[in-house]
């Protein structure tokens, strides 16, 4: 490794002997790990780590924090916050129906947000000068994290170790043998996982070369291949009170335990993993895997609901708005004023998006089958196509030809126009 090689120049970036104690975002994983130990090394500063529980299944938080305080951190910090990330920012990616470019319910940026809120609290309560973070140079989270903890707290500066160091996978590896770091990641298993309650991501291995079909079989945490799920369907009933889920089969619920019961449900059926490829804020295209079957459910019943009891108009125009949010919540805008008004319209359209909706899983695919609502738009007496006096069919004709109006006769005075060739035949 050559430290040398990184040269610092953002204002934000702290330098050596500017500081002497750091918040380290501590996940317990290689590049954390590795970085803890690096810290103490390279900046001769004491080593704060925190932990933020937003619903990571495959850790165990107690053995993390064991860790951390094994590896020289003179204080390990564990903290919850699965309740409020549920019911103050997954509310919210329900209700724009989250999804960045395919599938991707927006995991990993939305669990950035809450990682940094808590980050800049913490860092404020034990005194830390700067807050570091695992991230490449390559990635969308170095700019989250940064871009969030500046905005919120100026004062704070960062180092990314991980950045700075220019260490490869394999150089990593050979840095926590030599520093007795224990770690799961192997060279024979080079997938890097990022995981919170709304979604599972992988990278890493054949995933990042687009010409390799990547092994799902290794590659899955929560996902049953659909091959291997249950052969019979399954109906699930969800409620919604104001574009939020509340209940689950009937039984009401916290927010936080239904995405996570719904993880689980969902994975059995082989529901909500999605190969993507991904425009990064940084400029690169690139692959990963994401799982997210509880997001993927939620977001699909929540969306025809909100389809019910909407009109055509206020529903195309709130998928503009739900694009737009998706986009710059991706792209590390959270705090940007225009997510303020985004989500005064998503907010005042979801007033009315309140009722049942029953969704089938079946083998990798989810339908929602039936739903009702108090607001629906659905009249049987209007819509049915037996005989009805409540739609006056005597209206038709004159509405089909003022409908069709500016058409015909925009077609019949361009028509021979547009025969002629468009560059004058050269």
């Amino acid at each position: 490794m050559d430290a040398e090689a990184y040269f610092k120049i953002g204002s934000h970036e702290a330098k050596k002997g500017e500081f002497s104690r750091c918040l380290l975002l501590y996940s317990g994983g290689l590049d954390t790990s590795v970085m803890l130990k690096w810290i103490q090394e390279q900046y001769e500063c004491q080593v704060v780590a925190l932990t933020i529980d937003i619903g990571q299944v495959a850790d165990n938080l107690d053995e993390i924090r064991q860790k951390a305080l094994t590896l020289g951190a003179v204080d390990a910090v564990v903290y919850d916050a699965k309740e409020e990330f549920a019911d103050r920012l997954l509310s919210e990616a329900v209700k724009a129906n989250a999804d960045y470019q395919g599938g991707y319910a927006l995991g990993c940026p939305l669990g950035r947000v809450i990682i940094s809120e808590i980050a800049v609290r913490m860092a404020d309560k034990y005194q830390c000068q700067v807050i570091a973070h695992g991230c490449t140079g390559k990635g969308n989270d170095q700019v989250r994290f940064e871009g969030y903890v500046t905005t919120l707290n100026p004062k704070l500066k960062t180092i990314a170790p991980v950045r700075e160091w220019g260490m490869g996978r394999d150089e990593e590896l050979a840095y926590a043998a030599e520093h007795g770091i224990p770690v799961k990641q192997k060279k024979d298993s080079p997938y890097s996982y990022d995981e919170n309650m709304w979604s599972n991501t992988a990278e890493g291995g054949e995933i990042e070369d687009p010409c390799l079909i990547p092994p799902l079989d290794r590659i899955l945490l929560w996902c049953k291949l659909p091959d291997q799920a249950p052969a019979q369907p399954r109906i699930l009933e969800i409620d919604f009170d104001r574009g939020v889920p509340t209940a689950l089969d009937g039984g009401k619920m916290r927010l936080c335990d239904l995405i996570m019961k719904l993880n689980k449900i969902g994975g059995e059926y082989g529901v909500g993993f999605f190969h993507l490829i991904e425009d990064r804020i940084v400029g690169l295209k690139v692959r990963g895997i994401y799982e997210n079957p509880a997001a993927a459910i939620l977001i699909a019943a929540h969306k025809k609901l909100e389809m019910l009891v909407s009109t055509r108009e206020e529903n195309e125009f709130k998928s503009l708005v739900d694009q737009k949010w998706a986009y710059l919540t991706y792209g590390a805008k959270w705090f940007e004023p225009t997510m303020v008004h985004l989500r005064a319209y998503i907010d005042s359209q979801n007033l009315k998006v309140t009722g049942k909706v029953k969704v089938q899983l079946h083998r990798g695919t989810i339908t929602v089958v039936a739903l009702e609502s108090a607001n629906s738009l659905f009249d049987a007496n209007l819509a049915t196509f037996n005989k009805d006096a409540s739609f006056n069919q005597n209206a038709s004709p004159g509405f089909i030809e003022l409908w069709n109006l500016p058409q015909k006769t925009a077609y019949n005075a361009t028509k021979d126009v547009y025969k002629q060739p468009l560059h004058n035949g050269k």
